[in-house]
């Protein structure tokens, strides 16, 4: 939203389907690490797939084409037949049911019915049999906003079908993470009669052309000590490049990577997952011990690259490579092409170099960034990024009954609402690893911690009291929402 490059990554054993993952680095999307997850049953509340047909443009008045959407139920702690509909927003990646996170403790809390969408063109609800980027062009944060809408009025309604009444109305709440959390954010803004607040969990809300803060963030959630090492690494690989690519590409198990950049944004996001999703320690600790012992600090990343983010993450080194994002296939457990369309005509969060103290390399810079969108989908393709923040606000959204919460660490929470407004509750969770979506997913966020357990968090306390928070405004907002009769206004 990622918030959001990882969609070829299988977290063998780790982890949960989210929301949305809006948010890794971006070559990835801000969450779609966590989206790559086992088929263990305990991870989902349900696996059992339902359809919907949807239109596949809702802005032409005559194009009537549809396309088959998929979406998950689970009414096990549904109070029939007043009880709220929780909707779930899937975002950038396959949406393999609705994941046994948080949102379960919240529906048993309130009695709500859990439903899940997953977003046009990924997974199993692809309109086209190819991704050529003139079948990309319905693909859009806008169009994916109309097909909640569509679909929570078409849900409501076979819910009264059901019932045999006609025009009655559930109190519904919408509920993302990274992307999906902006989502979930935009969702309320464009449509406040469908919803009764909205909870947008590592929400990236504004869309960044040079997202510099990014980096930043990692510099600060590292600390000094172990950011001086990471500083140090990148120099020596930037030096190394110059005189040794081919040896030092195949020590990270990366020869495939040729164009430099691809190769230098993979070593950059292989140290940020470490933040972003709280397992600072797997990475500073043997590199910082690395640098004391005076041992070759290549060699220690290297390590820590191949254990780490592509062993224990699963991450695939193909998704970081350009002719594969060139790829047009459609794989339902390959959403990388698919993201980067969005991050290339959208919302962009090019994560490029600060103009010092940087931790990536001064290589990742703009014209990497428009050089990869021009050469994976041709000639135009640019990000309007000023358009989307002028169409949604960006930070300065002006919205109302929604609850924004970011982690400390996580470098994603410079593109969310930091700050709170009237109606607009933000809350920032501080501790050692509280990362992307920790209010929702406790942390770390591998392996899965059912129900979002916080007891591995560093300060627990810290993400409780966010929690009761949010069950204060979820309650609430709901109250609200019947008093009136209708979802809200």
């Amino acid at each position: 939203m990622g918030m959001m490059r990882l969609s070829k990554c299988l977290v063998s054993l780790l982890f949960l389907v989210a929301l949305s993952g809006f948010t890794h680095g971006f070559v990835m999307s801000p969450h779609t690490l966590l989206n790559r997850l086992s088929q263990n049953s305990n991870y989902y509340l349900t696996t059992e797939e339902h359809w919907f047909d949807q239109t596949l443009d809702h802005y032409s008045p005559y194009d009537h084409r549809q396309f088959k959407q998929r979406y998950y139920e689970f009414l096990d702690n549904f109070q029939v037949p007043d009880g709220p509909i929780f909707l779930k927003i899937c975002g950038e990646s396959s949406c393999n049911g609705i994941s046994n996170d948080y949102l379960g403790v919240l529906a048993k809390k309130f009695g709500a019915a859990v439903v899940s969408l997953e977003h046009r063109y990924y997974g199993k609800s692809s309109p086209f049999k190819s991704h050529t980027t003139e079948n990309l062009k319905y693909l859009s944060s806008k169009q994916a906003l109309f097909d909640l809408a569509v679909f929570r009025q078409w849900y409501q309604e076979s819910l009264n079908l059901k019932r045999n009444k006609t025009g009655a109305e559930n109190s519904w709440f919408v509920f993302g993470i990274s992307y999906s959390g902006a989502l979930s954010a935009w969702f309320r803004l464009k449509f406040p009669h469908l919803t009764c607040g909205s909870l947008a969990s590592s929400g990236v809300v504004l869309a960044v052309y040079n997202y510099t803060d990014f980096d930043k963030q990692v510099g600060e959630s590292a600390g000094p000590e172990c950011k001086a090492v990471l500083q140090e690494i990148t120099e020596l690989v930037d030096r190394s490049l110059e005189s040794n690519r081919k040896e030092l590409k195949k020590q990270f198990g990366a020869a495939e990577l040729e164009i430099d950049g691809d190769f230098l944004y993979f070593l950059a996001d292989a140290a940020v997952i470490a933040f972003q999703y709280g397992n600072p320690d797997a990475l500073c600790t043997p590199l910082v011990e690395a640098k004391k012992a005076g041992e070759d600090l290549v060699a220690a990343y290297a390590k820590y690259v191949k254990d780490f983010y592509v062993g224990t993450f699963g991450v695939s080194v193909e998704t970081y490579n350009q002719n594969h994002l060139k790829n047009t296939a459609v794989n339902e457990g390959n959403s990388d092409r698919l993201w980067w369309f969005q991050v290339c005509t959208e919302v962009a969060y090019f994560q490029v170099a600060p103009s010092n103290d940087s931790i990536r390399s001064s290589k990742i810079n703009t014209k990497y960034h428009l050089d990869l969108c021009k050469n994976v989908f041709g000639e135009g393709i640019y990000p309007e990024v000023d358009m989307t923040n002028i169409y949604y606000g960006g930070t300065k959204i002006a919205g109302s009954k929604i609850v924004f919460t970011n982690g400390s660490q996580d470098p994603w929470r410079h593109a969310s609402k930091q700050t709170s407004s009237p109606d607009m509750p933000s809350y920032i969770i501080t501790c050692h690893n509280c990362g992307h979506g920790t209010d929702m997913r406790g942390c770390p966020q591998s392996p899965l911690s059912i129900e979002g357990n916080a007891e591995n968090c560093s300060a627990p306390d810290a993400v409780n009291k966010v929690r009761q928070k949010m069950i204060e405004h979820i309650d609430l907002w709901l109250s609200e929402c019947k008093g009136t009769g209708r979802s809200s206004l």
